[in-house]
């Protein structure tokens, strides 16, 4: 996705960089580039954002990307569904290599290093962005003091299973108590 599929986009194509010199950035999307990331990321708005960084040659033909993402966000509370919002501060780095083979087989190991990446035509800093900010965003966002609690379901007449009921040892204090054995508390 890049272009005028992605909101935020910032293309860089590689053939028309400096191959000396770092090629510097810094992306601060209006509010409609905002609104739309927002909701390109399913999320209920990206208040602020800025992602600066640079571009710079590596070896002979390789790149290296090497940047600062910071952004504010806002997302309902999985348990309230109350707005949450986070400041995520990220530093994003690529390495993009010129001679990267990908493997052809349909299941393959995911490389030590997940910042390298073969070398595109066009390198979109917008794209790098927002892929970065997709996977800083809080999974599972609870607004301040919010418990997740324990909910309970058992069909009628069934004793319903709790998350208590689970531990193993759970039951030996009170085993313990009812045969007068000394236990944690050293009664």
């Amino acid at each position: 996705m890049t272009g005028p599929d992605l909101p935020l986009s910032h293309p860089l194509r590689v053939a028309a960089l400096a191959a000396r010199k770092p090629t510097r950035f810094d992306l601060k999307p209006d509010a409609t580039a905002l609104s739309a990331l927002a909701t390109v990321l399913g999320i209920t708005a990206v208040t602020d954002l800025r992602f600066k960084g640079e571009l710079r040659p590596h070896g002979r033909h390789d790149w290296d990307l090497d940047g600062t993402l910071t952004a504010v966000v806002e997302q309902p509370c999985i348990v309230t569904l109350a707005p949450v919002r986070t400041r995520i501060e990220e530093r994003v780095e690529r390495r993009y290599i010129a001679d990267m083979e990908l493997p052809e087989a349909d299941e393959s190991e995911i490389p030590e290093d997940d910042r390298i990446e073969p070398l595109p035509d066009v390198i979109d800093a917008g794209f790098v962005a927002t892929e970065a900010l997709a996977l800083a965003l809080p999974p599972y966002p609870r607004a301040e003091g919010v418990e997740l609690g324990e909910t309970v379901h058992a069909a009628p007449g069934v004793q319903p299973l709790r998350d208590e009921d689970l531990r193993p040892f759970s039951g030996l204090a009170s085993l313990a108590e009812k045969l007068g054995l000394p236990h944690k508390d050293g009664e």
